[in-house]
C-alpha cells in the first residue's frame, strides 16, 4: 500500500509495574478502531464512549492544521513538522503514519498514562498505524469500520465539505486500498445504519472487556 509508514520499534509500550511477590497486574484493554477516511469512525466512537463511559479516547498527534472549532489536546495534539520529527527520533510514538501528505501518530505517553492505571483505551488511527500496533501489541482488539459501498463513501466525503474534488478522489483511491485490507482485522463493522453499527461496536467492546 502506498504511504505505508515505517514501524517505530524503538520501545514497546510498558506494562504496569509489578510489585514484589505479586502476580503481574492485568494490562488494560486497547481497542484499535480504523477504516477509510469519511467512513464515520469519529461519530461511532463518540456514541461508543457515551454507551461505555469507562473507555477513554487517546488523543492523536498530527502535523495538519487545526480546523475551525478544534482544540489543542482535545481533538488532536497539533505539532509542527520539526516537532513531529523530533518526537519520532526520540521514540515517543507507539505508531505513526502519513496520510494525505500529513502525519498522524499515537504518543506513547497518551497510551501509558491510561493503561498503567487500568483504564481501557480507544485508538482512532489510520490503517498503517493499526498494522504497527498489531505488531507491537498483539493483544489489542482491532476493529475495521467499512462503508456499505464505494458510492456511499463518496457521498459522505463530498457531504463533509472539507476537501476539494481532487482531494476527495485521492481519498477514495486510498480508501479502496484500505478496504482490501479489512480481512486482516479481527472484527469488521459495516457503518450503514448508524444505530446498528453502534450496537455492533458496543457488543464487540463489552465482550472483550468482560473477558
Amino acid at each position: 500500500m502506498q504511504d505505508l509508514a515505517e514501524q517505530d520499534g524503538r520501545r514497546p509500550v510498558r506494562a504496569p509495574a509489578q510489585r514484589a511477590g505479586l502476580a503481574p497486574e492485568a494490562i488494560a484493554k486497547v481497542f484499535v478502531i480504523t477504516g477509510p477516511s469519511g467512513v464515520g469512525k469519529g461519530t461511532l466512537i463518540r456514541a461508543l464512549l457515551e454507551r461505555v463511559p469507562e473507555l477513554e479516547l487517546s488523543t492523536s498527534a498530527t502535523t495538519r492544521r487545526a480546523r475551525t472549532g478544534e482544540t489543542q489536546g482535545e481533538d488532536y495534539w497539533f505539532l509542527s513538522e520539526d516537532e513531529f520529527d523530533r518526537r519520532v527520533a526520540e521514540g515517543d510514538f507507539v505508531e505513526w503514519a502519513e496520510y494525505s501528505g500529513r502525519r498522524y501518530g499515537t504518543l506513547r505517553s497518551e497510551l501509558e498514562r491510561r493503561t498503567s492505571t487500568g483504564i481501557p483505551v480507544v485508538l482512532e488511527i489510520e490503517v498503517q498505524g493499526a498494522r504497527q500496533v498489531r505488531a507491537s501489541m498483539p493483544d489489542a482488539v482491532q476493529i475495521f469500520i467499512t462503508p456499505p459501498s464505494h458510492e456511499a463513501l463518496r457521498v459522505r466525503l463530498v457531504g463533509r465539505g472539507t476537501d476539494a474534488g481532487e482531494e476527495v478522489e485521492r481519498r477514495l483511491k486510498v480508501a479502496d486500498e484500505e478496504m482490501d485490507a479489512q480481512h486482516e482485522f479481527g472484527h469488521v463493522v459495516v457503518n450503514d445504519r448508524l444505530e446498528d453499527a453502534v450496537d455492533q461496536l458496543e457488543g464487540i467492546v463489552r465482550s472483550n472487556l468482560n473477558n
